[in-house]
Parts: C-alpha cells; sequence; structure tokens
C-alpha cells in the first residue's frame, strides 16, 4: 500500500504547482493585468503577421517606362488610371514606385505623393506635396536638402528609374537610343538565322 501514494504524489505535486501558478495570476490584479496585456500583445503580433502574408496584393507586371516628364505629364500617374501605375519625383528624378501602391497609391497614407514630385514634403516631413509647376527647391536649407538627397539614394535603391522632370523649357532625353539598340539586337538573331 506504500507504492500507491507514492506513485500518486509526483502527479499532485504537479498538478498543484500549475493551480498555484494559476492562483497567482487570477487572484493578483497586478498579475492578472499583465497577463491580459502579454496575451493581447501576442494576438496583435500573430494577427500583424498573418494578415500581411495574406492581405499583400500582387502588383501586376507592367513594362518598365524610360521617359523624362513635365509635373503635368507626371500627374497622369497618380494610381487612378486602369493600369494603377503610380509614378513619384524625388530631387529632380521619377521613380514607378508602383510595388509601393498600397503607400502612394489612392487610399494610402502617402498618396498625396502619387502622381507629383514629393521632395518638399519629404524635405520638410509633410505628407502634401508641390502644386507647383515646377518646384525648384531652392529654399530649402542645407539640412533639408540633405534630407531630400537620403530619399532619393533610397528610392533609388527600392524602386525603378524612370528619368528626370523637367524644368520648364528644358528639353527630355531622347532614350530611344537604348531602345533601338535592344530591338536592333532583337531583330538581328532572326535574320542571322535566315542567311544560316
Amino acid at each position: 500500500m506504500a507504492s500507491a501514494p507514492d506513485t500518486t504524489a509526483p502527479e499532485q505535486e504537479g498538478s498543484g504547482f500549475a493551480s498555484s501558478i494559476l492562483n497567482e495570476i487570477i487572484y493578483s490584479p497586478v498579475n492578472l493585468l499583465l497577463t491580459v496585456i502579454i496575451a493581447v500583445l501576442v494576438y496583435k503580433i500573430y494577427k500583424s503577421k498573418f494578415a500581411k502574408v495574406h492581405m499583400e496584393t500582387p502588383t501586376p507586371d507592367l513594362p518598365k517606362i524610360r521617359k523624362d516628364m513635365t509635373v503635368a505629364e507626371l500627374r497622369q500617374y497618380d494610381g487612378t488610371q486602369p493600369d494603377g501605375r503610380v509614378l513619384v519625383a524625388v530631387n529632380g528624378w521619377i521613380f514607378d514606385v508602383t510595388r509601393g501602391r498600397r503607400f502612394y497609391g489612392p487610399g494610402g497614407p502617402y498618396a498625396a505623393f502619387g502622381g507629383k514630385d514629393a521632395s518638399r514634403g519629404l524635405a520638410t516631413f509633410s505628407v502634401t506635396s508641390s502644386d507647383k509647376e515646377y518646384d525648384d527647391l531652392s529654399d530649402l536649407n542645407s539640412m533639408e536638402m540633405d534630407s531630400v538627397k537620403e530619399w532619393e539614394a533610397q528610392f533609388r535603391e527600392k524602386y525603378d528609374l524612370v528619368g528626370k522632370l523637367l524644368k520648364p523649357g528644358e528639353e527630355p532625353t531622347n532614350y530611344s537610343d537604348e531602345e533601338l539598340e535592344e530591338t536592333d539586337n532583337s531583330t538581328s538573331c532572326p535574320e542571322d538565322k535566315k542567311d544560316q
């Protein structure tokens, strides 16, 4: 009979330990509050990671654009057109930010920058864009210009460069020479095969 209490003793000790922890959590207001906070944080972390995986919508594969534009031409690319393309200008350069459409497209937190020159807004930490025909940024101080240059570097790393934002009266660069070389190479291959 002595062996029967020995086999149940560890089970009682284990359940006693668990119940003492549970009693400590339930009957202490501070511990109960901390447990609730931890549970809410774990839920939010799980929910945010789960939502990111399932909420990301794939961006359509659009052909690359390589051209300089005026401010008026840039306004057409605010994400409201059928293809959904979004372009943003930073420090005189235009970037295709369609991959970041949820930020720069309609309804996004930075939608004010879509199809516009975002330089002044980024420099002054304001989510507004310039409504001027061309914003030369000459009135920005050196710290604001450094900020614009940092933003330009980040956009260069993350997004495709489209071209320059043209000043009034400035002529666009002709990028068709590069495109002609690509098409010449692709058309020369079939002709070479025909000759052989």
